[in-house]
């Protein structure tokens, strides 16, 4: 049962990027470019990513089932964990099933599951640092207890190398010990572990001050954009959404047990370890979906009280069938959502289906606007065709003008975009002075030709004596930053590149 979920998991994954009518993942060419200039220790954010998209792409090159391969197998394994945990916690095959369910159906893990993107690998490393902390909580073998604090550390160091996020569930871990296992602290082990996760995530955190903290401005744009839009009772909202009703309530009933329930009273450490953190990034206003990565232990404990409740409440005959209602129940939702948890209907069909459902959380921007597809959807169209016509503004360009060109972009997704497909149509690299790309800096040429993507002729008017409008693009289901683009010459520069470039540091 546990096998056959995982490998069906990771093999709707293999399909759907096989099948899909979308493009690449804005976010997904940005990791590429980030392990393009793979500088260790010298990254504006966790470069776990870079790495594997270096050694994916090496590996496998650029298809986009190879692409995502990663990721597949990251979610197979956080189902897997889930299942685990749940036998950590003394709980029978059917509690694993339906802890199992939501892990592996729901709409937020699908969809981190089917994007090269951090969220999923952090989803793992908090599963298996969580469940190396339950096994810690229930063993007290001084050999298996020290295996387990190095399995712990690992998940942290691999966490904090993925996302900043990772330290939330440090501290948590710290909160709980405090909490519930004093003795912990004089553990060497604890401390073994603590070392192990500084010590190999020390890349993201050495970069950090390298680069003078970015994540800290990062942070503030977010918030200012993205996050202080969202209420406390929006947050839950679209929690809630991500998990589906039921699932949601069975992992509500999981916290309480693991926190209040003398049957959970060994591993009380795990419940706290895990809510503290998820309470303070919904009380920071992160995203919902940062706290996704917290459910796995909530299902496992929830699905436990659930399974033992149907035990209690229905007859031994009606037993089998109540608990493949249960079941069913759990998956549903997730099932449901399908076509706007996996990028698998064109996008026409996909915008019907959201509009016939008219949950307009489903399909709006982090900056609050209301698209016809998701978000994400929309940002896996129409690159390949943006590139294609920078190329006709590039080709038509005397010889000359050629070899001193410099494709300047607005964004990360634009340039990344040139950056994957440009080698086909002989264009060069791209730049961008905000974000991970200002740090790459403006390269070597002074900028004397410019084909700028995006913005207007008044933005270019302080740094260009002539600029000309090469042609527009139109695209209908985008972004609406990307809907219509202009494509403009700049030249006669006022200044270099070089000598402008510092002034973007420290933009978004």
């Amino acid at each position: 049962m546990t096998g056959g979920l995982v490998a069906a998991v990771v093999l709707v994954h293999l399909v759907t990027a096989l099948v899909t009518p979308y493009e690449i993942h804005r976010d997904e060419f940005l990791y590429f470019a980030m392990g393009e200039h793979l500088r260790l220790f010298a990254m504006d954010f966790p470069p776990m990513i870079a790495l594997l998209a270096e050694a994916q792409r090496g590996l496998f090159g650029d298809a986009i089932w190879s692409i995502r391969l990663a990721s597949a197998l990251a979610h197979g394994a956080t189902v897997l964990l889930t299942a685990a945990l749940v036998a950590r916690l003394r709980g029978g095959r059917f509690a694993q099933l339906l802890a199992m369910i939501p892990v592996a159906t729901a709409p937020l893990y699908l969809r981190a599951g089917s994007l090269f993107q951090p969220v999923v690998f952090d989803q793992l490393w908090w599963t298996l640092a969580l469940y190396a902390l339950a096994v810690l909580a229930s063993s007290d073998e001084s050999a298996t207890a020290l295996r387990n604090w190095v399995v712990l550390g690992l998940a942290l160091g691999l966490g904090l190398l993925t996302k900043f996020t990772m330290l939330a569930l440090g501290f948590g871990i710290l909160c709980a010990v405090l909490l519930t296992r004093r003795a912990w602290l004089r553990s060497p082990g604890l401390w073994i572990a603590a070392a192990l996760a500084l010590a190999l995530g020390s890349p993201s955190w050495i970069g950090q001050l390298q680069l003078g903290m970015p994540v800290l401005t990062q942070m503030g744009d977010l918030r200012e954009t993205q996050l202080d839009r969202i209420s406390y009772a929006q947050f839950l909202l679209e929690l809630m959404l991500m998990h589906g009703p039921l699932p949601f309530a069975v992992a509500l009933a999981g916290i309480g047990a693991l926190v209040a329930s003398r049957q959970f009273r060994t591993w009380r450490v795990v419940g706290w370890a895990a809510l503290i953190p998820a309470l303070i990034i919904m009380l920071m206003r992160g995203k919902p979906y940062y706290i996704g990565p917290a459910f796995p232990v909530f299902y496992a404990a929830g699905a436990i009280v659930t399974s033992q409740l149907l035990a209690r409440i229905v007859s031994r005959r009606a037993r089998a069938s109540a608990r493949v209602a249960t079941a069913a129940l759990m998956a549903a939702f997730g099932l449901f959502a399908i076509p706007l948890a996996l990028p698998v209907l064109p996008p026409a069909q996909t915008a019907a289906f959201a509009a016939r459902l008219g949950v307009t959380s489903a399909t709006q921007t982090n900056q609050g606007v209301v698209l016809e597809l998701p978000q994400d959807f929309a940002d896996m169209l129409g690159w390949q065709r943006k590139v294609a016509r920078i190329a006709e503004v590039y080709r038509a360009l005397p010889p000359g003008e050629r070899a001193d060109v410099v494709i300047v972009a607005d964004n990360y997704g634009q340039a990344g975009a040139v950056d994957f497909y440009g080698p086909r149509y002989g264009l060069p690299k791209a730049i961008v002075p905000v974000g991970s790309y200002w740090f790459w800096g403006p390269g070597s040429k002074p900028g004397r030709v410019i084909i700028k993507i995006g913005g207007d002729a008044e933005d270019l008017r302080p740094f260009c004596g002539s600029i000309e409008l090469a042609t527009r693009i139109e695209e209908r289901w985008v972004v609406p930053e990307e809907k219509d683009l202009g494509i403009w010459l700049c030249r006669q520069p006022y200044r270099t590149l070089q000598e402008v470039w510092p002034m973007f540091r420290g933009q978004n």
